[in-house]
């Protein structure tokens, strides 16, 4: 059978003939494409994340509006009373408001992944012939896009008002990338409840009650050391304080090994229990 006859012959079927067997037979016969690498994959869909920011870049208000807003409202209107001045307390805050903001952001991924469940987008997925992980994985390598954008906006602000890492560009961008690592991982969480809840509005309202505590509380805004004994245990040992410690730190000049040991370990905590959670979900969904 010439190809030619071939292509006709399936196309007959495809449009008259509902037998799927007949179909498959013909199929067989003849040379597939390879199927894609578990890379390749990946990163096919973190680039449909990133079109999608294209194609509606109204997007970007939450992670260049926002985090603008967040440095100049917080430096200006405590600076002085916390730190006596602004350039004091800019030194300090920046690191954590960058770390905050973007921890924020991560429960995006979750709404996205909703969003297309709720579509029906999903179902195409799970009938591609790749590997199971890579729409997560995509939706995941997309927003470290976002990630990246977030902090050099507001590493840019801050060093327009006053802001100067001791640490220079290599304190900087360590502790950008632990920031990015961290918030990859700590996005599993919200890919679960994207899963997990009906509605994007559900996937919001949960991903806020847990991430304004755990933001909040914390040493982004103040050292822990004036609060009371039992809240300085909740903080010592939160996450995000490890996180912003590090960061901190590490702009700073200086290498924190236990707090920077401290979020690699929560982040692999995360990637594990949550990672594996989001795909049992997936494949059962």
């Amino acid at each position: 059978m010439s190809t030619a006859t071939a292509k006709t012959e399936l196309e007959d079927i495809a449009l008259a003939d509902p037998d799927r067997e007949r179909l498959s037979a013909l199929l067989v016969g003849h040379d597939r494409p390879p199927r894609p690498s578990a890379l390749s994959a990946s990163v096919t869909f973190g680039w449909r994340a990133m079109l999608k920011i294209k194609h509606v870049p109204e997007q970007l208000f939450d992670v260049t509006a926002f985090p603008i807003m967040l440095v100049l409202m917080y430096t200006y209107l405590f600076g002085g009373a916390l730190a006596g001045s602004t350039q004091e307390y800019i030194q300090f805050l920046l690191p954590g408001i960058m770390v905050m903001s973007v921890v924020m952001i991560t429960m995006y991924t979750g709404i996205a992944v909703n969003t297309d469940i709720a579509k029906g987008v999903f179902d195409r997925f799970r009938t591609l012939p790749i590997w199971r992980p890579a729409p997560m994985v995509g939706y995941l390598l997309g927003d470290v896009l976002r990630y990246l954008l977030a902090s050099a906006v507001m590493l840019a602000v801050g060093m327009i008002i006053g802001f100067r890492p001791q640490g220079g560009a290599i304190g900087v961008l360590a502790g950008v990338g632990l920031l990015v690592l961290f918030s990859f991982a700590f996005s599993w969480i919200w890919t679960m409840f994207g899963l997990l809840l009906r509605t994007e509005k559900s996937v919001m309202g949960v991903s806020m009650m847990v991430i304004f505590p755990l933001t909040f509380l914390s040493n982004v805004f103040v050292d822990p050391g004036t609060m009371p004994g039992w809240l300085q245990a909740f903080v010592n040992n939160s996450p995000v304080t490890h996180l912003a410690t590090a960061v901190r730190e590490l702009m700073a000049g200086n290498w924190p090994a236990a707090d920077t040991a401290w979020t690699l370990g929560w982040s692999a905590v995360f990637l594990v229990v949550f990672g594996a959670a989001t795909m049992r979900l997936y494949n059962r969904k």
